[in-house]
C-alpha cells in the first residue's frame, strides 16, 4: 500500500478503489465496502479493507457536501459525486461511523501500521473528523 499522506485518497489502495466505484452508479459498491469491515467485527481487520472502508465513508461525505480535500487524486471522485446526486440513507452513514470506530479499535491492522507513524495524530484526526462529516 503506497502511502504518501493520511488524507483518505492518499495512498494506493483508496485510489484504485475509487476508480472502481467510478464504474457505478448507485451506493451499493459503498455499502459492500463499509459492510467488509461489519464482517470482520471485532476480528483482524485488514490495512487494505480499512483503507477501502475510509474511502468510502469520504465518498458518503462527499455526496453530502462535506469535502475534506478536493486534489487532483480525489478530482475524478469529485466528478462522480457531481455527476451522481444521491442523498445516502442514514443507516449507512451510520454504518460508516461505525466502521471507522472498528479501524480505529485493535485489532485493526492500519491502526497498528500508522500508530507507528510520526503522523499517527494527524491520522486520528482525519478520521474523527470523518466521523462528524457524516453525521
Amino acid at each position: 500500500m503506497g502511502s504518501w499522506n493520511c488524507d483518505p485518497f492518499g495512498n494506493d489502495t483508496a485510489c484504485d478503489w475509487k476508480y472502481d466505484l467510478e464504474r457505478t452508479d448507485d451506493l451499493s459498491f459503498i455499502s459492500e465496502t463499509i459492510q467488509q469491515i461489519h464482517a470482520a467485527g471485532r476480528n483482524f481487520i485488514k490495512a487494505r479493507d480499512a483503507v477501502k472502508a475510509i474511502g468510502a465513508a469520504d465518498a458518503l461525505a462527499r455526496l453530502l457536501g462535506k469535502f475534506y480535500v478536493r486534489n487532483s487524486y480525489t478530482r475524478s471522485l469529485d466528478d462522480w459525486v457531481a455527476s451522481h446526486r444521491i442523498t445516502p440513507p442514514k443507516e449507512l452513514l451510520d454504518s460508516a461511523v461505525r466502521a471507522i470506530d472498528l479501524i480505529l479499535t485493535e485489532p485493526s491492522e492500519l491502526l497498528e501500521l500508522c500508530s507507528e507513524s510520526e503522523e499517527f495524530g494527524d491520522w486520528k484526526k482525519h478520521l474523527t473528523d470523518l466521523q462528524d462529516r457524516l453525521q
